[in-house]
C-alpha cells in the first residue's frame, strides 16, 4: 500500500530533503509552500498523513491544523518547529497535532516517525474493527470502537484520532492504573524520547471534553506520582 504525504514547509532545500527520502521509503508525496494552499489541499484530497511546518507564510501551522479539526479533517499531522519551545509544541497538540519535531532532524528520524504514525493509526483501526465491541459504557460515556466515535449523555463529542485512541486505550484498562511511560508506549506506539508532557496534553484535553469539572475529574484520575486511570464515576 502506497501512503499518500503532504509536506507543508516554506523552505524548498527541507522540502526537497523530505520529499527525496519519503520518496526512497515508499511514499507518495505532495507539497505546498504556505499555509493557505496547504489547508486547501488538505481538505480536498486525502492524505494519510500531514508534515505541518510551524511557521508559514499566509497561515502558520497552529491555524492550519486549527481549521482542520474544526473542519473535520482528521489526518493524523507531524507538526515541525524551529523553535525550542514548549509552549509551541503543547499550543500544536492541544490543536490536534499528533506528533511532533524540533529542527534541526535527520531525514531518517522523520521516515521512522512517520512509518510509527501511519502504523499506529492503520493497524489499530484494522484491529478494532476485528476484535472492539460494539460499545463501551462507561459513565455517561459511550465508545463506539468501530466507528471511532464518543458520545457525553448523548451528544457526539469531538476529538483527535489520538485523544480517541487515548480514551479508548484508558477504557479498555479501566480501573487500572496506568503510568505515562505506559500510555506513551501505548497509544503513541514507540519512546517518544521520555516527552510524557505529551500524555499530560492529551488528558487535559479529553477531560475538557468529558468532565462536568476539569478542577474534580470524575472519570480520568490522577494516580499522584504515578499516571493516571480511568473510572465510572461513583
Amino acid at each position: 500500500m502506497s501512503y499518500n504525504i503532504l509536506i507543508v514547509d516554506d523552505e524548498q532545500s527541507i522540502v526537497t530533503l523530505l520529499q527525496y527520502n519519503l520518496e526512497q521509503g515508499g511514499f507518495h508525496v505532495s507539497t505546498a509552500m504556505d499555509g493557505k494552499t496547504a489547508f486547501e489541499k488538505a481538505k480536498d484530497q486525502a492524505f494519510d498523513l500531514i508534515i505541518l511546518d510551524l511557521m508559514l507564510p499566509e497561515m502558520d501551522g497552529l491555524e492550519v491544523c486549527k481549521q482542520l479539526r474544526q473542519s473535520k479533517v482528521m489526518t493524523p499531522i507531524l507538526m515541525l518547529t524551529a523553535k525550542d519551545d514548549e509552549f509551541d509544541k503543547v499550543l500544536g497538540l492541544e490543536l490536534g497535532a499528533d506528533d511532533y519535531l524540533t529542527k534541526p532532524f535527520s531525514p531518517r528520524e522523520v521516515v521512522a516517525r512517520v512509518r510509527a504514525i501511519l502504523r499506529r493509526s492503520h493497524s489499530t483501526k484494522a484491529e478494532k474493527e476485528e476484535t472492539a465491541p460494539e460499545k463501551i459504557a462507561i459513565g455517561d460515556v459511550d465508545i463506539y470502537p468501530e466507528n471511532y466515535e464518543v458520545f457525553l449523555k448523548g451528544e457526539a463529542l469531538e476529538l483527535t484520532p489520538k485523544e480517541f485512541e487515548l480514551l479508548l486505550y484508558l477504557a479498555n484498562n479501566k480501573g487500572r492504573v496506568l503510568t505515562r511511560d505506559q500510555l506513551l508506549n501505548a497509544v503513541w506506539n514507540y519512546e517518544f524520547v521520555g516527552d510524557t508532557r505529551i500524555v499530560d496534553v492529551h488528558v487535559s484535553h479529553l477531560r475538557e471534553k468529558i468532565e462536568p469539572n476539569t478542577k474534580k475529574p470524575i472519570y480520568i484520575k490522577t494516580i499522584r506520582g504515578l499516571g493516571y486511570k480511568l473510572e465510572a464515576p461513583q
